[in-house]
């Protein structure tokens, strides 16, 4: 348990390394989530998963999966419908990443955030620590495909930071999500520029039979590291989790010949 600015969370640590924070997607962390975080901890990082919302572990039918959502939605700790503002739970992350840090050690800590949490882990390059930010199809907010779920200040105070640190970001979307959308790509390029390194997967890169959640109530391309991920050498999903990892490599581990282990080679096929 992690006790911040008045709030305490679970949360999951294992590996060993410097710090990776792994936010869960919706409806919470399930078997997709958790295989995500070991691909991590194989890499050479200690991964700490905050238990945000959902039932740890589990893989929810579609109603139940679609009830978390509700939840989470009218929860005091997230804004999923305002545009120009961050979620309050981005502070206490950002308390998380800096314990973190003072816990591995190491040059400074990552952050992968996907869906609800996708935006996240951008707000979380407020605290110095963090260094690499992920961001995997973030859906927020969900009523404007081109607004960015940040503060105005807080946006540009982070594409200062990315610009005076020479930090960059990467951010995943499948072309044909309908929460993650062309718009609001741009409007990060938009606002950060170079340092937002977009990556566009085709559709077709999409596991077809998702679990119930992702087939009945997102139902479309959208996961691409965890539901929608294809676990096949060659798929350009592998791809983008090859990626994701030498990106926290060169980042946390940049003065060791460190590489990706075996059991997770990097692909030749590109998208």
């Amino acid at each position: 348990m992690c006790s911040f600015i008045g709030s305490t969370k679970k949360v999951y640590v294992a590996g060993d390394g410097p710090a990776v924070i792994v936010l869960t997607e919706m409806p919470g962390i399930s078997p997709q989530v958790i295989r995500f975080a070991k691909w991590v901890i194989d890499a050479g990082f200690t991964v700490y998963l905050p238990s945000l919302f959902g039932v740890d572990g589990a893989v929810p039918n579609a109603e139940d999966g679609a009830a978390i959502l509700k939840r989470a939605c009218v929860s005091a700790e997230f804004r999923a419908f305002a545009s120009n503002e961050s979620s309050p739970v981005t502070q206490w992350l950002r308390h998380l990443a800096k314990h973190a840090h003072q816990e591995c050690g190491g040059i400074g800590v990552g952050a992968i955030g996907m869906c609800f949490t996708g935006n996240f882990a951008l707000t979380m390059m407020l605290e110095s620590a963090m260094l690499a930010p992920v961001l995997c199809q973030p859906s927020l907010p969900f009523d404007d495909p081109s607004a960015i779920n940040m503060s105005d200040d807080e946006l540009h105070a982070v594409a200062a930071r990315l610009e005076k640190d020479d930090l960059s970001v990467l951010a995943y979307r499948f072309e044909g999500d309908r929460y993650c959308r062309a718009e609001r790509f741009d409007a990060y390029s938009k606002t950060l520029g170079k340092r937002f390194v977009a990556k566009v997967l085709p559709d077709s890169a999409a596991h077809p039979h998702p679990p119930p959640f992702f087939e009945k109530i997102v139902a479309c391309p959208h996961s691409v590291v965890t539901a929608h991920l294809i676990d096949e050498l060659g798929q350009p999903t592998i791809a983008a989790r090859d990626e994701i990892l030498q990106f926290f490599i060169s980042k946390l581990l940049p003065t060791t010949d460190a590489t990706l282990p075996e059991t997770a080679p990097v692909s030749s096929n590109h998208h």
